[in-house]
C-alpha cells in the first residue's frame, strides 16, 4: 500500500508542476520533481498544458491520470481518459511532440463482470 500512495504522490506532483507554476507538496519524491523540472527546463518535453490542450482536440473526454515517464531514454507522457460513453483510453505521448505512440481502449464495464 506505501508503494501505491508514494507513485500517486509523485504523480500528483508532477502533474502540478507542470501544468503551471505551483509549489510541489512536502511529500512529493523530490528526485523525481526535480528530473522533470530539468526534463522542461531543457527543452526536453512539452508542457502539459500544451499536451492536454492538444488531447482534448483529438480525444474528448475526462483526464483520470496523468504521469510522465522515461521509457527507453525518451520522455513519454501517460494519459488515461475517460470517455463520455464510460470507457477509458490510455494515450501515450513522446513528451517532447505529442506524437501519438500508443492507444489502448478499455471498453465499458458492465454489471455482473469483472
Amino acid at each position: 500500500m506505501n508503494r501505491y500512495l508514494g507513485a500517486s504522490s509523485r504523480r500528483l506532483a508532477l502533474l502540478l508542476l507542470l501544468a503551471g507554476p505551483v509549489v510541489a507538496p512536502a511529500w512529493a519524491d523530490q528526485a523525481d520533481h526535480e528530473q522533470a523540472r530539468k526534463a522542461l527546463a531543457a527543452g526536453e518535453v512539452m508542457p502539459l498544458r500544451q499536451i492536454l490542450e492538444r488531447v482534448e482536440k483529438d480525444y474528448p473526454g475526462q483526464v483520470l491520470e496523468v504521469e510522465l515517464e522515461r521509457e527507453l531514454g525518451n520522455w513519454v507522457y501517460e494519459i488515461k481518459l475517460l470517455r463520455q460513453d464510460g470507457a477509458v483510453t490510455k494515450l501515450d505521448l513522446d513528451a517532447r511532440d505529442g506524437r501519438l505512440i500508443r492507444q489502448k481502449n478499455r471498453p465499458v464495464q458492465t454489471e455482473g463482470r469483472p
